[in-house]
């Protein structure tokens, strides 16, 4: 196919995509020495045997949104074992389709003169940050390790709020990132000194700032999903759940939301010889936690059952992407949801598929037993996995 050609396929499928992966490319990235694949728009099934390369794949298309992927993993853990390649580290690029037009998005990780960088780069120019493809492409997932969100610590809680919440406010990664800058200055000045007021008041000053900003978007997106998900009501075969935001900023901003700045850089100033004991900052939006109760069975979320524990994680992300459907004018974000169908019964599996149909969101969904999928016949691209290499199963 001549360049010009494999152009206008790649901007016809852009056309019938509202926000779409149509082509990825891999190289050197964990168990692919190299590897594409161009989809069509619609949901993708990929299905193999445990190790088979699946997982790698879809963390390979998280990376290309604001963060550190699925996994959280630092960038050096992307990199394949073996030989040092020539070029880049590791290396993941793509097409997205967006309401008809094509960008080429990549990030790789490179070896400087000082050691290694993460490069980002968007449609050939360098781009800041990841943080600047926020606006450009949205994205959910839901992951294994997820199904023991709501019994584990805090923190697995905060980061899926915050993965969801970045998706209303692309500026919440911006202000997140400069809050615990700040944070970890003003740790190491209450820890190794000097502890000059006038330059801990600074800090403070945008550890308030940048806090309460953190508190707000995070508070705009609960409401948001829970808009959402108060529709659901009994329908469905996910429960409808009911978030809360629980946390001693929190309730500053909303006794005083006039005065929440200040009342914030206070409680900072108070803390500073309990911070420098304990070496950690007690106060702030990163010790916030998020509660999930089960609306229908007036339960919390972690007393559920773990097969109701995944359905109100699904139903939380389908209400995530609800409601930026909504705002965003039909750009529902891209779904990766790994071993998504482990623990589901075949009407809870059925109503999935059914649900990511109607919202014309492409969904990359991985599985052991293509067979989970049959649903998705005739409305899905369908590839076995086997040892990092992908077959497409014709139809």
């Amino acid at each position: 196919m001549s360049a010009l050609a494999l152009r206008e396929e790649k901007d016809a499928v852009a056309q019938i995509c509202k926000l779409a992966v149509t082509e990825l490319r891999l190289a050197n990235f964990r168990s692919y020495v190299s590897a594409a694949v161009a989809v069509s728009g619609r949901p993708v099934v990929l299905a193999g045997a445990n190790g088979a390369g699946k997982t790698n794949l879809v963390e390979a298309i998280s990376l290309l949104a604001p963060g550190r992927g699925l996994r959280g993993a630092t960038l050096s853990e992307h990199t394949r074992k073996g030989p040092a390649p020539a070029g880049p580290l590791w290396a993941v690029s793509a097409t997205i389709g967006r309401n008809g037009q094509s960008y080429e998005i990549g990030t790789a990780l490179e070896s400087t003169a000082s050691g290694t960088a993460r490069q980002v780069r968007l449609n050939g120019a360098p781009a800041q940050n990841s943080a600047d493809l926020g606006e450009l492409i949205q994205m959910a997932w839901l992951t294994p390790a997820m199904d023991r969100l709501f019994i584990e610590s805090a923190i697995g809680r905060r980061r899926f709020l915050d993965r969801l919440t970045l998706g209303f406010t692309p500026g919440h990664g911006k202000a997140s990132v400069r809050y615990e800058q700040a944070m970890r200055e003003r740790a190491r000045l209450l820890k190794f000194g000097p502890r000059d007021p006038a330059w801990l008041a600074g800090l403070e000053e945008q550890m308030a700032e940048y806090g309460i900003a953190i508190c707000l978007s995070r508070a705009a997106t609960v409401d948001r999903l829970n808009e959402a998900l108060a529709e659901r009501r009994v329908a469905g075969a996910f429960p409808a759940a009911h978030l809360t935001l629980e946390g001693d900023a929190e309730r500053l901003w909303a006794e005083d939301p006039v005065n929440a700045g200040e009342r914030f850089r206070q409680a900072l100033e108070r803390g500073r010889i309990r911070d420098a004991e304990s070496g950690r900052t007690g106060f702030g939006p990163h010790v916030s936690d998020l509660l999930v109760r089960h609306t229908v069975k007036r339960m919390d979320a972690r007393d559920c059952s773990t097969g109701e524990q995944k359905a109100l994680l699904i139903s939380i992300v389908l209400a995530y992407a609800r409601q930026l459907s909504h705002i965003n004018e039909g750009f529902a974000p891209i779904l990766l949801l790994d071993e998504i169908v482990a623990h589901l019964d075949g009407s809870r599996r059925a109503a999935l598929f059914e649900e990511v149909v109607a919202l014309g969101a492409q969904a990359w969904m991985t599985g052991t037993e293509l067979s989970m999928f049959a649903p998705l016949s005739g409305g899905a691209d369908i590839f076995e996995i086997a040892d990092s290499r992908l077959f497409p199963i014709s139809e």
